[in-house]
């Protein structure tokens, strides 16, 4: 009991309750424990990370080839990071440089990509329906506004980016602000952005389902077991060691806590609120009757959903990077943070005004150097990984997984042949210099957005394209 009641523990930032894993978990509940690793194994798969990428590689693994004996690790529980935490897009987003991808593929392998993306939206809501998965899934896509000139000016761009990598007239849709009125109403929107590429999903539901589907297919799942080295068919643990000739990483942003890891994928911090239900006075003065996603065209983005049972869950970044690659791991957020983004809410709903925040918290996603997502098996050693989804990760996982299994199974497929699998990123920077990397980065970012609301300016202001060239993107 009191492991349970350490795990769950949260703390209020004023009044509002904060962390405590997520508010996904809140309203779910916290699973109980599996039992640890109870000393040393052999298997034929091993897979360090309990989260969406390594149980979606469980899932195919076993579906192709039911006699692999597949262990998985975590040092918390299955769904603890931001496979639990996230603002619950299923988007066909695609993370990172398009240039980047064709370098290596060109420009037909970066369209396979991101058709692979917009089709692994539709595997996961099919395998879902399939296994009996309730996650209060409903696909009816993807908004995003644009709320001054420079806003207008790159969604303008976004499209004509879009069409230029083979986007068709009904992928991406230009919407007035008459039209936008029609499905949410915002405040000061001029114009905005329809993909129908993107459903709704309660994150803690489709984790935990999808942790008990690969556990009933004979998968064995350990938690409260920490992964202190991973090397070639070995993952040492502190309570034994797991030997297999595949040893699959699977910890996005928690890579840096694995031995030789740290500088390889950054820890980026990304923070939500969430309302209690609105009010009937409110819904009808906001609209949104539909379950579609929510975004922008600010540097520093946010991302919203209207959730199943009438709240609106809204994030962004709050410190974005904490030195030496730390994680915040109990989800609990800055209290400017929650104000940050509380005025945010009330800026863009002011009808929600009134609508008290019924809970904050945090995770951690993986970002490489190049900011590209990664999918990677060495045969050789045994060695593979998959990641770096910055921030678009609840589909990319689904799509990681299946390549994975491929790789595993020794598969020539087209999943295999994406310009994303057995990608080379050079490392982070030493501290001190990424940790003001990053909190440079940001904070052009946030006077670039000021700047382009406070002087109107009809296209994106020069101190966020130097920010641009910081990231490297």
């Amino acid at each position: 009991m009191a492991n349970d009641m350490k795990r769950a523990e949260g703390h209020s930032s004023g009044s509002v309750p904060n962390g405590g894993v997520s508010f996904w978990y809140s309203s779910t509940g916290l699973p109980d424990y599996r039992p640890p690793l109870p000393g040393d194994r052999e298997a034929d798969v091993c897979i360090v990370g309990a989260g969406l990428t390594g149980l979606w590689t469980a899932y195919y693994l076993k579906r192709e080839q039911p006699d692999l004996r597949i262990v998985m690790l975590d040092k918390e529980f299955a769904g603890f990071g931001a496979s639990g935490r996230n603002g619950g897009w299923l988007s066909s987003e695609l993370a990172g440089s398009r240039p980047g991808y064709a370098k290596t593929h060109g420009r037909q392998g970066v369209a396979d990509l991101l058709r692979a993306m917009r089709e692994a939206v539709d595997e996961v809501i099919a395998v879902a329906d399939a296994e009996g998965i309730d996650a209060d899934i409903v696909k009816d896509g993807l908004l995003y506004v644009a709320r001054n000139k420079a806003q207008v000016a790159r969604l303008h761009e976004s499209l004509t980016f879009e069409r230029d990598w083979g986007a068709g007239p009904d992928d991406f849709i230009f919407l007035n602000r008459e039209e936008l009125d029609a499905r949410v109403v915002v405040e000061g929107v001029l114009a905005g952005m329809y993909s129908p590429h993107c459903a709704r999903v309660q994150p803690a539901k489709l984790v935990q389902g999808l942790a008990a589907v690969v556990e009933r297919m004979g998968v064995t799942i350990y938690e409260q077991t920490t992964v202190t080295e991973i090397s070639p068919r070995t993952a040492r643990t502190d309570r034994g060691t797991v030997r297999a000739p595949i040893v699959l990483r699977c910890l996005e942003g928690f890579t840096a806590t694995i031995k030789g890891q740290r500088r390889n994928w950054l820890p980026m911090n990304s923070s939500l609120i969430v309302t209690d239900p609105l009010p009937a006075d409110v819904k009808a003065q906001i609209g949104w009757n539909g379950a579609e996603l929510l975004g922008d065209f600010a540097h520093a983005y946010m991302y919203a959903q209207r959730t199943a049972d009438d709240r609106i869950a809204l994030g962004g970044r709050g410190i974005p990077y904490r030195y030496g690659s730390r994680t915040d791991d109990r989800g609990a957020t800055q209290q400017w943070t929650i104000e940050a983004l509380t005025a945010l809410l009330h800026d863009m709903f002011p009808a929600v005004r009134d609508v008290p925040v019924a809970h904050a918290w945090c995770g951690v996603l993986g970002v490489p150097r190049d900011w590209c997502a990664t999918v990677d098996l060495d045969q050789a050693t045994g060695l593979g990984t998959a990641g770096g989804y910055v921030g678009s990760g609840l589909t990319t996982t689904n799509l990681a997984g299946r390549t994975l299994a491929d790789l595993v199974l020794r598969r020539d497929t087209e999943l295999t042949r994406l310009p994303w699998v057995g990608r080379r990123v050079r490392p982070w920077e030493p501290e001190p210099l990424r940790w003001l990397g990053v909190q440079a980065m940001y904070a052009l970012y946030r006077s670039a957005d000021r700047r382009e609301y406070a002087r109107d300016l009809p296209s994106t202001s020069r101190i966020a394209r130097v920010a641009n060239m910081i990231t490297g993107r």
